[in-house]
């Protein structure tokens, strides 16, 4: 029988899947201090009603029997959970081309960003303050055909890999890669025949330090 998590571990686990730090989780539930968690952390203080409570107003997935004494699933519907997309904690323009050689370091829940194929971290300068480096970007793979102009794709060409802003070239058979910040980086033209991998970036998790 699997052993019960303890009162830190089941608080962890849930700090873990909300993809927050402790600190953030403590505010973003409405208490004033993290140090509250912390006391659980130390094992001085066990998990009050109150702190299930606002957990569970905030994230309704969470089973609040589970949270109080252990019994049970983290989850209390599983469909509410929502899909687990791969997490590569690797900079997207060094590692997506190479993807299948890669092990995945955890995986996230983001409902809000919906289907999507994996996370990975932008870390380059090119994007500005649309994607500042740090950013966890969430992917989806698609068709060269299916690019809209105007957004936001990871592009895998011969010659380049990049994260930019897909827009309309002169030409039918050309697009014009443009950097959020356009005054320090230029566009770059690309023949669509040299693309062979797109992924469209359906989400963005900025991280503020």
């Amino acid at each position: 029988m699997r052993e019960k998590q303890n009162n830190w571990e089941r608080i962890e686990a849930v700090i873990k899947w909300a993809n927050m730090s402790t600190n953030y989780f403590a505010r973003h539930i409405g208490l004033a201090r993290g140090e509250n968690l912390y006391q659980i952390k130390r094992g001085n203080n066990g998990i009050s009603l109150d702190v299930a409570q606002r957990i569970v107003a905030k994230f309704p997935q969470i089973d609040k029997l589970w949270l109080l004494t252990g019994d049970g699933q983290m989850f209390g519907d599983e469909q509410l959970r929502g899909v687990q997309i791969p997490f590569y904690n690797v900079d997207v323009e060094q590692g997506i081309a190479n993807i299948r050689h890669l092990e995945s370091e955890s995986d996230v829940v983001m409902p809000q960003v919906g289907d999507c194929d994996l996370a990975m971290v932008y870390s380059g300068r090119a994007m500005g303050r649309s994607i500042p480096a740090g950013t966890v970007v969430f992917l989806k793979n698609i068709e060269r055909d299916e690019i809209i102009p105007g957004e936001e794709y990871v592009i895998i060409s011969r010659k380049i890999v990049t994260l930019r802003i897909v827009r309309a070239a002169d030409g039918e058979h050309r697009l014009r890669l443009v950097a959020g910040d356009s005054k320090n980086y230029d566009d770059i033209i690309l023949n669509v025949s040299d693309i062979r991998n797109v992924y469209k970036v359906k989400g963005k998790l900025i991280i503020s330090t």
